[in-house]
């Protein structure tokens, strides 16, 4: 009788015996991830924390998520917005803004580009969303997983797994959904352009900008403050020339470190019982409408730049325009030298690129000073 009591408790103490069919959905859900991420490569320095982070989620009694677990107190760091803000750091610290600043008009193509945002919110309002629902939604148009992060645990806090799996997931297959609809809205003598060579940028012009950008958006935007604060202080750390070690340390160790927390805890916020709900799926549809927008409004824009210069300006750059930076800068860059091979567009591309980062932040701005 003891050692059929002992394995009984045994049984009762595992995860086995306490496991729900929604953990077991989200396990499968998790390493399908996982597989998108190594085998497919699917942004997998984002994918395998965020996939991994949803399994330990999921494992029955393991109390892993739980007050006084190690991923309770990980998470901390999404919920007070620490790794976004960080993650942004990082991002500026790698970034050369110097095709924006040698290309001022790419500005305009990166708040086209934000058309989604404002299409989602739209949509989502009249699917019954709530209005600060509805703009943690339509952020996804930036197609900028941070900048959702942020805007999503300050107005929506619920909807942030289904919310951030929808901002990676549309990052990652940037190279499946830009194409077509770069393809049906340009032709090909459009996409065949040769663009002139940028001029030199001096290091007096990047070392200003991002203290300019800085005073004015803040004090326009102050919400955002700390993810355009933190954006312009790293690219500061580059450019200044004097900070060789923190900007260093802010594009690998730090932010290598900072990446695989936020992937964690975000994925382990993708609890069965939060997760596998109809507004998931309504969140997941309105993220892929608010990125496809997005896209279609920078280059929209691009053709209409195009026809002004007479031909100067080749549309594909106005796909760059969504925060991903810089895959979908590397996309203009591959359709135009499918159309031409002697076609290099990628510099120009990274223009509206950084320009919507700088854009899909501002949109952020205003949608929480408006329903914060």
């Amino acid at each position: 009788m003891e050692i059929g009591s002992t394995l009984l408790n045994l049984w009762n103490s595992a995860g086995f015996a306490g496991i729900t069919w929604q953990q077991g959905v989200m396990l499968l859900v998790s390493l399908t991830l996982l597989y998108l991420g190594i085998f497919r490569k699917y942004e997998p320095l984002l994918m395998i924390p965020i996939a991994f982070g949803m399994l330990l989620a999921n494992l029955p009694l393991a109390g892993l998520t739980d007050p006084g677990g190690l991923i309770y107190y990980l998470s901390k760091g999404v919920s007070w917005n620490i790794y976004p803000c960080i993650i942004f750091l990082g991002i500026g610290a790698m970034t050369d803004f110097g095709p924006l600043l040698a290309n001022p008009s790419s500005l305009f193509l990166g708040a086209a580009a934000q058309l989604g945002i404002y299409v989602a919110f739209i949509i989502a309002n009249l699917m019954g969303f709530t209005p600060a629902e509805a703009a943690s939604i339509a952020i996804l148009g930036g197609a900028d997983g941070p900048t959702a992060i942020f805007v999503t645990t300050k107005l929506a806090e619920y909807l942030l797994p289904a919310i951030a799996v929808a901002a990676y997931s549309y990052m990652a297959l940037i190279p499946m959904i830009q194409p077509p609809l770069m393809r049906l809205l340009t032709t090909k003598k459009e996409r065949e352009i040769k663009m002139e060579q940028l001029r030199v940028v001096s290091k007096k012009e990047k070392i200003l900008f991002p203290i300019i950008v800085t005073i004015f958006i803040c004090l326009l935007l102050p919400s955002v403050a700390p993810l355009i604060g933190m954006l312009m202080f790293g690219n500061l750390l580059r450019e200044c020339g004097v900070t060789q070690r923190l900007s260093d340390t802010a594009q690998n160790t730090l932010m290598n470190i900072v990446t695989i927390f936020l992937g964690i805890s975000v994925g382990a916020k993708a609890g069965g019982d939060n997760f596998l709900r109809p507004e998931t799926l309504l969140i997941l549809g309105l993220g892929l409408i608010a990125f496809m927008f997005s896209t279609i409004g920078g280059l929209l824009l691009g053709k209409l730049m195009c026809i002004i210069t007479r031909g100067k300006i080749n549309p594909l750059i106005g796909s760059a325009g969504v925060s991903a930076v810089p895959m979908a800068a590397r996309i203009s860059q591959l359709e135009g030298q499918r159309a031409n091979p002697s076609n290099f567009l990628l510099m120009h591309a990274m223009g509206p690129n950084v320009a919507g980062v700088i854009g899909s932040s501002v949109a952020a701005g205003f949608l929480l000073a408006v329903f914060q």
